[in-house]
């Protein structure tokens, strides 16, 4: 075979992969094992359960996979909007997003199981028996769902989580009471983890499903069929025997689905669940939202004025400190504003839990108000700076210590110049508390999310966060923008 004649197969070879037809499915990597995650032998590769349900799909359509990230909670928003042609990862069936959505059968049923410290498991077995606990789940999922519900009847506190590893660590550490997740997730953390117990009580059954766009109902009907088919020949029993995860449940929800059915949700009184409206959804939401808005805000506030207050004072250590303390201060400055705000959280909230257990509200205050100390901390230095030297010499002319000087002079006349960015900084800060979600603060945009997520639309609840978080910032730069006027008279 000549040169010519490899290079011109080398070009077929090329194009015909080039234009062989893909399936691009969507996932969260972060979401671990057993359903997606790197490779630990390999990180460029992905491994799990909806992994190799994912490459079967693909295989069985003749297409090549094509693995794209998104974040968990917005997976059935990014497959509507066509960023992927499928999003297998975990997901669970609801009627929500069947009104929204193009869904798959079910391909493997859950129960969501109460998780315990083994030392409590004969005290907890239900969530009747968790009256005035913390109990973790993930935020918008079923199990988040019921718990919500328990808070009314039960009195449970429920605690929302952006992953399913940090509630176990939680739950060891005594930082909450319980965990209410899929029997998949609690049998891999109790592998993990010893010490933790799982009550054999289911408190409901879900279902695993594939997500389409609206309009790929063709792709969802040949979904379906490889699903079934898939079923009947063993492998999807094969896959899940490989991640131990096959159990009882599952011939019996196969049988369901071979025989027709299309989805196994149930209303309590038989037939399909009727998906309540888009307002009855809101105004079950409202006073969620508004609670969550009433922790934003004073979350936000605390943590201003701890930035303010040690702002100022790395400011005036900067400008009026010896040597070693202005090097002191200014390495602590340009160390926080150079690292991520959600970072310095994670290490306040995790990273000391084996030194001190802040609880998460604390932690969040902390991480907040430690990193906006650093940019105040600027803005006061730069305006104390700013003061006309002038100014200082009168004072000094009349006999003002430094202390005085500072007070009673250069202090009041920096604020005024500090004003307008503290103000900035404050609506930045309000809508950087959405980052505490990670710390299991329930805050606005959290909320906010959780609802987006069961209504299977961002659109209102977007428009009413966006209201919430003006009608919070609105006072405050109105009433900046006033001091401003009044205070606008030069100082000479």
């Amino acid at each position: 075979m000549t040169a010519t004649t490899v290079a011109i197969w080398s070009v077929c070879v090329s194009t015909a992969f080039a234009q062989a037809p893909v399936l691009r499915w969507g996932a969260d990597a972060e979401g671990g094992a057993p359903f997606v995650e790197a490779d630990p032998d390999n990180p460029e590769r992905l491994r799990g359960f909806d992994v190799e349900v994912a490459e079967l799909l693909a295989k069985a359509l003749g297409r090549t996979p094509v693995f794209v990230q998104a974040a968990f909670t917005a997976l059935d928003q990014s497959v509507k909007r066509g960023d992927f042609d499928v999003a297998i990862n975990g997901l669970e069936d609801s009627p929500a997003k069947r009104a929204e959505l193009a869904v798959s059968v079910p391909y493997y049923q859950f129960r969501e199981v109460l998780t315990v410290r083994a030392a409590d498991a004969g005290r907890y077995r239900s969530l009747a028996d968790l009256r005035g606990r913390k109990v973790a789940t993930l935020g918008a999922t079923l199990a988040w769902e019921i718990l919500s519900e328990a808070q009314g009847t039960h009195g449970l506190e429920p605690v929302s989580y952006d992953d399913d590893v940090h509630p176990y660590e939680d739950l060891l550490l005594g930082r909450v009471d319980a965990v209410l997740l899929d029997n998949v997730l609690a049998e891999r953390s109790m592998r993990r983890q010893p010490g933790l117990v799982t009550q054999p009580e289911a408190a409901a059954v879900g279902y695993y499903v594939v997500l389409m766009a609206p309009a790929d109902v063709a792709l969802r009907d040949q979904v379906n069929a490889e699903l079934r088919a898939a079923m009947r020949d063993g492998r999807l029993e094969a896959i899940f025997r490989t991640w131990q995860v096959w159990n009882d449940d599952q011939p019996a929800m196969y049988a369901r689905v071979l025989a027709g059915a299309d989805s196994l949700l149930e209303a309590p009184g038989g037939g399909a669940p009727a998906r309540p409206s888009t307002w009855d959804l809101t105004a079950r939401y409202l006073p969620a939202l508004l609670r969550a808005a009433l922790i934003t805000l004073v979350l936000s506030c605390a943590a201003m004025l701890l930035a303010v207050s040690l702002g100022a004072a790395i400011a005036v250590g900067r400008v009026y400190g010896r040597g070693w303390v202005r090097a002191l201060l200014t390495t602590c400055v340009e160390v926080t504003r150079g690292t991520p705000v959600l970072l310095q959280l994670f290490v306040l909230y995790y990273g000391l839990a084996a030194v001190v257990r802040l609880p998460p509200f604390v932690a969040a205050l902390l991480g907040l108000g430690l990193n906006y100390a650093a940019y105040e901390s600027e803005i006061y230095r730069a305006a104390l700076e700013a003061v006309p030297k002038g100014q200082l010499e009168a004072a000094r002319t009349l006999g003002f210590s430094t202390w005085q000087t500072l007070r009673l002079v250069r202090g009041p006349l920096a604020f005024r110049y500090a004003l307008a960015p503290m103000t900035n900084d404050f609506v930045a800060l309000l809508k950087d508390s959405s980052l505490v979600s990670v710390l299991t603060v329930v805050e606005l945009t959290k909320q906010t999310q959780i609802f987006a997520a069961n209504l299977g639309t961002w659109a209102l609840p977007g428009a009413l966060c966006a209201a919430m978080y003006l009608a919070l910032s609105w006072p405050l730069a109105r009433l900046a923008a006033r001091l401003e006027r009044r205070w606008a008279a030069p100082a000479a």
